[in-house]
This record gives structure tokens, C-alpha cells and sequence, in this order.
């Protein structure tokens, strides 16, 4: 039995094959951090059911594009019915368009900062056995969070900041009991 997933084969594929994979491009971990920060207060199958609304709302996450979006574009993306419409959630993923914009004037990436807060331990050992047992957040990811709000994101609590650092594969939190992680298919 998955962790998540089971018996939706979109969530189940997400499951399998990108949640806990480690993401390294720009806009890979652009688009993940956004939408992240759309997912807060809804469930995820909410979010990747709209996900390829979203790539076409966002310019396919592209940070040079969404970052010139004007106050057009936000009644565009407020009208889009495949997206979730909340203005503090498109303006935050305006703003962070522009911050991954300014990490790059600055010398950086959006992968350094990010994966600079990586776990030593990508795995706890033991695995959890149910998801009561994994944390909501954690030191990495409280201190991922400030770094990226110093830096001008917006929507990137601790929490929302660990999810990512889940769905990014800087941190392995498939449970003990999941398919993914038995020895017939390795997932580290």
C-alpha cells in the first residue's frame, strides 16, 4: 500500500514517480514551490488535478516570464477557473518570480538556496510507519523558509517550506509499509 495515492491513478503516478525524487532546475523547483504555496489550507490532489492548468496560467513556470506579469494578467489568472483563484496566492507566485530573478542578479540559484537545507540524513531511520510519525516541519525547513522569505518569497511558511523540501527529494518521507521503498524498487 502506497502512502498516498491509492486508487487515483494521477495521484498514484505522482506518488510513484515524483514525490521524494530530488528536483534540481530552476524551473522545476519554481513551479514546486509555487505550487506548494497554492496547496496551503487545500489538499494536494486538488492542486495536481489543476497542475497543467497552472503550467498554462504561469507561462509553464517560467521566472523571466510570470516575473513580468502586470495587474492584466492577475485579472486574467483570477478569472481562470482551472486554477485556484486567490490573489494573495498569484501575487505570491509573482513575487517569487521575481525573487528567483533577484537570487540570480545576486550570484545564485533557486537550487543552491533550496538544496543548501537539505538534512544530512535524507532518510530517518527508522522509516516512519504512518504519517503521524513525520513532522509538519523542521529546523531545515524553518530556516529554508526564512532564507527564502529574506529573499523576497512569499507563501513559504515551514510547513509549506518542509512539503517542498518532501516533494523535491530533499528529504525521503515514504513510509516504512510503501511499495516505493522495498527492496525491488529502491527510491533513494
Amino acid at each position: 500500500m502506497r502512502c498516498f495515492g491509492d486508487g487515483d491513478p494521477l495521484y498514484e503516478r505522482y506518488h510513484d514517480t515524483e514525490w521524494g525524487v530530488p528536483v534540481h532546475g530552476e524551473h522545476e523547483l519554481f513551479e514546486r514551490v509555487c505550487l506548494e504555496a497554492f496547496q496551503s489550507g487545500l489538499a494536494w490532489i486538488t492542486i495536481l488535478r489543476k497542475r497543467e492548468s497552472f503550467r498554462a496560467a504561469f507561462a509553464g513556470f517560467d521566472p523571466e516570464r510570470v516575473a513580468a506579469f502586470d495587474r492584466a494578467d492577475v485579472e486574467r489568472l483570477l478569472a481562470d477557473a482551472g486554477i485556484v483563484r486567490n490573489r494573495a496566492k498569484i501575487d505570491a507566485t509573482i513575487a517569487n518570480a521575481r525573487a528567483v530573478l533577484a537570487l540570480r542578479d545576486a550570484g545564485r540559484t533557486l537550487s543552491d538556496l533550496v538544496w543548501s537545507h537539505a538534512p544530512a540524513e535524507r532518510v530517518r531511520e527508522p522509516r516512519a510507519a504512518t504519517f503521524a510519525e513525520v513532522p509538519a516541519a523542521t529546523p531545515e525547513s524553518t530556516a529554508l523558509a526564512k532564507e527564502l522569505k529574506r529573499a523576497g518569497f512569499r507563501f513559504v511558511g515551514p510547513t509549506t517550506a518542509y512539503a517542498t523540501m518532501q516533494a523535491c527529494g530533499l528529504v525521503d518521507d515514504h513510509l516504512a509499509g510503501c511499495p516505493v521503498v522495498s527492496p525491488r524498487t529502491p527510491h533513494s
